[in-house]
């Protein structure tokens, strides 16, 4: 199948001007100028996207979703289902990581990772962290390295969490030999290979992260903490890890992204090792794509500003080469949104149109042998960003 893109303004995430765009087998063939008379005269099945007034822009990727759902701190009863494809695609998602938490008995490492399997199925792109908040990390094989070689799936280990009350305190010599461990066979199977931390609420903050760039020789390219928004003193010492080579994820849990991207922009945070992150368990993974349109629609940041902490720069922590750019010879993983509103029109993962003229496109597959009828709204409304031009 070739879709052809026609008439929209491209961001790659920098903005590229109004072009035509052609993918085909799941890939980008050609941006440019581009004439519908050629593809007719290929003789082949084509569609063509009208997408006049609109802006087509990479795919979202998340980097941490709870795809089996959250773990249920306050009892059974407060464990949350599992995430579905249509609620990741109604978000712009085009590519998520899974990871399991606090959890990692009754959230399983073979649960989760049959769940990423699922998504592709489903016609995402889905990784996963291995392991969980404790150390050693919770496996498939007998080791985390032989997890990222011979899983394909799996990229890294994660979410470790330190400085947190539920972390299982792993010593400087754990955690090194844990990090070494994740880089090699990161190195050995071109993967990302880094470790993706959960960063508590404890006084110790990101000191065992300095440690071992300082006492071991660690490259701070192979640590990527997360929920480093907790307090103000935690986001300068994250700032100042992206200052070594690190990547830093900011979550949308508590949306309030535009006061913390001002925040870790105007203490001398590079945007260009920052990336955003859903967490979704409880919350919807909806909440990351509202917040990236608050920063721009409601807190004047420019689009090219923000687009890379959902696309380039996610892609460059992960090591994915193909995504979170619009250019020749990358995934067809697309966004079309309305360029006065940022409200998605068309989600495209892997050349596929999952999301069409602003609505769903896409039934999970278990439905077509099933009776079952199954609506859940949360009581916590989601943010929101303004419609500004609703009227225009």
């Amino acid at each position: 199948m070739f879709t052809l893109i026609e008439n929209g303004e491209i961001f790659a995430p920098a903005p590229i001007g109004i072009q035509s765009l052609l993918s085909v087998e799941g890939n980008i063939l050609k941006i440019g100028e581009i004439n519908p008379r050629f593809v007719e005269k290929l003789g082949v099945e084509f569609e063509v996207i009208n997408a006049r007034g609109c802006l087509i822009t990479p795919g979202f990727i998340d980097p941490h979703q709870h795809l089996l759902g959250g773990s249920g701190e306050q009892g059974f009863s407060t464990q949350t289902p599992e995430m579905t494809a249509t609620e990741i695609i109604s978000a712009g998602l085009t590519t998520v990581v899974g990871c399991l938490g606090v959890d990692t008995t009754m959230k399983t490492m073979p649960g989760l990772l049959a769940k990423a399997k699922a998504l592709k199925e489903e016609g995402l792109n889905a990784f996963v962290w291995s392991g969980g908040y404790n150390v050693p990390p919770t496996t498939i094989t007998k080791n985390i390295r032989e997890d990222i070689l011979f899983v394909d799936e799996i990229i890294g280990a994660g979410e470790i969490a330190l400085s947190d009350k539920r972390s299982t305190e792993p010593d400087f010599h754990e955690l090194a030999h844990l990090v070494h461990d994740v880089y090699v066979g990161g190195m050995l199977s071109k993967k990302a290979g880094v470790t993706h931390f959960h960063i508590g609420e404890e006084r110790k903050r990101l000191q065992l992260l300095r440690d071992l760039i300082d006492k071991d020789d660690v490259s701070p390219e192979w640590l990527y903490p997360t929920h480093i928004t907790r307090s103000e003193e935690l986001m300068i010492e994250a700032i100042e890890l992206t200052k070594r080579g690190s990547f830093v994820d900011i979550d949308t849990v508590n949306e309030d992204l535009p006061k913390w991207v001002k925040f870790y922009r105007e203490n001398g945070g590079d945007l260009k090792k920052l990336t955003v992150s859903s967490d979704s368990s409880i919350t919807s993974p909806k909440a990351l794509f509202e917040q990236i349109r608050a920063c721009v629609l409601e807190h004047d940041f420019a689009l090219e500003e923000i687009l890379p902490l959902v696309t380039a720069n996610t892609a460059q922590v992960l090591k994915l080469d193909l995504k979170g750019a619009v250019a020749e010879g990358k995934a067809a993983d697309i966004l079309i949104l309305k360029k006065s509103t940022l409200e998605i029109r068309e989600v495209i993962a892997g050349g596929k149109r999952l999301f069409k003229n602003g609505k769903i496109a896409f039934k999970e597959a278990f439905l077509k042998e099933s009776n079952r009828a199954v609506s859940l709204v949360g009581e916590k409304k989601l943010k929101t960003a303004k419609n500004k031009s609703a009227k225009s």
